[in-house]
């Protein structure tokens, strides 16, 4: 049974954008960048705040497990057999029908290019055969306007985002308007985080393993290095600590439970250590440029780390500000924040042609004006 009946989009009603109906958008959502398959539905009220519908993930953890690590091809295969079934998953649940949506949006990178280009022809797909607009969303921007979703949220406000694949501080100042603050210069703190996991023969995913062995463990036993510590810039470093943890466990060899989790815990530390002082500045360049943020908001799959939360949340009060940080099903890859991102930027109009391209490289700030004072900050890779 469908949820209500809409006879036309609201698009449709107009042959194009209304921004100032009082009639709420409706936008699927797909998100295929790495190894969650997912499908979502949500909804946006005129006024900017939003209402999930649906949001259905199929992790491929099982998939990967035996090999440590995400493989493409595999993860590819998998969107493939699993996108169909979870998106019609998702309109159910929703309950609505294709000709109901005012938008169907997909992550067009960045990510894994076999993923990406599953999830991004689907949406073609769906678009072409419904005459619906398609929103080819960059995944980075997804994560940025996801709390958003969530609570009122204006802007500009400071993104903390740490994921496998990222790790930055950026100024969001509106819909498609970022600059980046500070970046890693090496390794991206949730692959750091599977890095260790892995030389320390934990379980795959990595991060969540490490971060329940640091909970037994003694921070103190190991002195780590504070990558970046005191710089004035608002850079990140991690490979140097990776190399620590690895240079002290290969000492140990063999190690006992407990060596795993003082490492763990070890390791843990310096990275919250590391990441106070790295926001601290961030947060500083942000209010000499931007003024004061709105909020501190904290997206990716590590923001799911409830150590690093408390750090988050001690950052923010010493800056006085507030720390927004999704629901941590909100935080790692999922179909809603894709289809929040595309209903954000259907509201001004910013639709994509046919023509969208898959992308596996896909910069937050490509396209936005970066001032002078921040050059310098801009990722390596």
């Amino acid at each position: 049974m469908l949820r209500r009946a809409r006879k036309t989009p609201l698009w449709r009603q107009t042959q194009g954008l209304n921004l100032g109906s009082d009639t709420p958008t409706l936008v699927l959502g797909i998100e295929t960048t790495c190894d969650e398959t997912a499908a979502a539905v949500v909804e946006r009220q005129p006024d900017g705040s939003g209402r999930i519908l649906s949001n259905i993930v199929r992790s491929q953890i099982d998939e990967h497990a035996p090999f440590g690590g995400v493989v493409p091809e595999i993860a590819a295969r998998a969107h493939v057999d699993l996108l169909d079934g979870l998106i019609e998953h998702a309109m159910t649940e929703a309950g609505i029908g294709f000709a109901e949506l005012d938008g169907v949006a997909a992550a067009a990178g960045p990510g894994l290019i076999g993923g990406v280009i599953v999830g991004l022809t689907t949406a073609k797909a769906i678009a072409m055969v419904h005459n619906t607009p398609l929103l080819a969303v960059n995944h980075l921007e997804a994560h940025a306007l996801t709390p958003r979703l969530t609570v009122p949220l204006a802007f500009p406000y400071c993104l903390f985002l740490a994921s496998g694949g990222h790790t930055q501080i950026v100024a969001v100042l509106g819909v498609g308007n970022y600059v980046r603050i500070g970046t890693t210069v090496d390794d991206a703190m949730g692959e750091a985080f599977d890095k260790v996991a892995k030389m320390l023969d934990l379980p795959y995913p990595g991060g969540p393993q490490v971060e329940r062995a640091a909970a037994t463990g003694d921070a103190t036993r190991f002195a780590f290095p504070r990558p970046m510590l005191g710089r004035r810039d608002a850079n990140f470093s991690l490979s140097g600590l990776k190399t620590a943890v690895r240079n002290e466990a290969s000492r140990l060899i063999p190690l006992e439970p407990q060596d795993i989790s003082d490492l763990c815990a070890s390791f843990q530390a310096a990275v919250l250590e590391s990441t106070a002082d790295r926001i601290k500045v961030g947060l500083r360049l942000f209010h000499e440029q931007f003024g004061p943020p709105r909020a501190l908001v904290a997206a990716g799959g590590v923001a799911a780390n409830l150590a690093i939360r408390g750090a988050l949340q001690d950052i923010a009060a010493r800056a006085q500000t507030t720390l927004i940080v999704p629901p941590p099903s909100l935080c790692t890859d999922n179909g809603a924040m894709i289809a929040w991102a595309g209903a954000e930027r259907l509201a001004l109009g910013l639709v994509d042609k046919m023509e969208a391209a898959p992308r596996a490289r896909w910069k937050l700030d490509e396209t936005t004006q970066t001032p002078a004072k921040f050059a310098n900050t801009r990722a390596r890779h």
